[in-house]
């Protein structure tokens, strides 16, 4: 996904919820009871992911090692979209339901107290960018990544995590 289609979403409530509509229509999406072991089984799995990653870096496997930043984000992000009774099939179908749940555009004052838990444009952002890294490190045949440019990937999947962490404590 391009930056200005992640903008389109984040600008356009009526694209995410067509798109929504669509994933809910062809299971993509499916709309459920909340389950706590579910949420906490995603957590889990960001977590060891992270772990996936330090490890994979200090091997100097840098591919692997993106592709589980990837992985660490998109687990924290199915733990926050079950809080709200969605599951997903999809990284798009996640993406949007982040958008429709949990994005602070549009909301008013009477919100506000909400905004602090919310995740903002960077964390969102972070979350698109991680993905197409990690299609280039499992569909490249490039050997050649940076252990720095993984080492910064790393620290912000973690502070995603971290915040997904914080925001299912509130």
């Amino acid at each position: 996904m391009k930056e200005y289609d992640l903008n389109r979403l984040l600008t356009s409530p009526e694209v995410v919820y067509e798109k929504i509509n669509s994933f809910l229509t062809d299971q993509t999406i499916i709309k459920g009871p909340i389950s706590s072991e579910e949420i906490k089984g995603h957590l889990l799995k960001a977590e060891n992911n992270l772990r996936f990653v330090q490890e994979n870096i200090r091997l100097n496997f840098i591919d692997w090692a993106i592709t589980g930043c990837y992985y660490a984000s998109y687990h924290a992000a199915l733990s926050l979209i079950l809080t709200k009774g969605y599951s997903s099939k999809n990284h798009l179908a996640t993406l949007c339901v982040l958008v429709k749940e949990f994005y602070k555009n549009g909301l008013d004052k009477d919100d506000f107290q909400m905004l602090a838990s919310f995740l903002d444009y960077e964390d969102v952002l972070f979350y698109v960018e991680s993905k197409n890294k990690r299609e280039d490190a499992t569909y490249s045949t490039q050997m050649l990544f940076e252990k720095k440019e993984a080492e910064q990937l790393r620290i912000k999947a973690a502070l995603f995590v971290a915040k997904i962490r914080g925001i299912l404590k509130d």
